[in-house]
């Protein structure tokens, strides 16, 4: 089996396999099982096939989703994969523009949210003074 990831000494490749209309993402031989966890929660769905070595594992687009579906699926994992510091190759054949560049803003929004949810603490409530009535 070949695997592409492997041939071109990359974290991630992410194609149409050959004859196929299937969007695959291979990982070198021996990947962290974090970078399997990456693709699988921004939706990939893993495959394993045991070898006399080391079991080959590969990623796929769910088959029940639109042909434009998967590749937008597949390109929105890149600003992700890219941050978590994996090489990432995709064919143009893939790639969604529009799709990466959502993916960036919405990674950015949510960097940005932590810090308005932690507002400065509020300081310790105090008495009100009492009025002052002058005869």
């Amino acid at each position: 089996m070949a695997n592409l990831a492997d041939e071109y000494g990359t974290d991630v490749e992410i194609y149409i396999k050959a004859l196929t209309t299937t969007i695959h993402a291979d990982t070198p031989t021996g990947a962290p099982a974090r970078l399997h966890d990456l693709l699988e929660q921004h939706g990939l769905e893993r495959h394993e096939y045991p070898t006399g070595g080391p079991i080959y594992i590969w990623h796929t687009m769910p088959e029940h989703l639109g042909a434009d579906e998967q590749k937008r699926l597949a390109t929105r994992a890149i600003p992700a994969l890219l941050l978590a510091g994996y090489e990432v190759n995709c064919t143009p054949d893939v790639f969604d523009e529009a799709a990466y560049r959502q993916a960036v803003r919405d990674i950015r929004a949510r960097a940005a949210r932590p810090a308005a949810r932690h507002p400065a603490p509020a300081s310790s409530p105090s008495r009100p003074a009492p009025s002052r009535h002058t005869p």
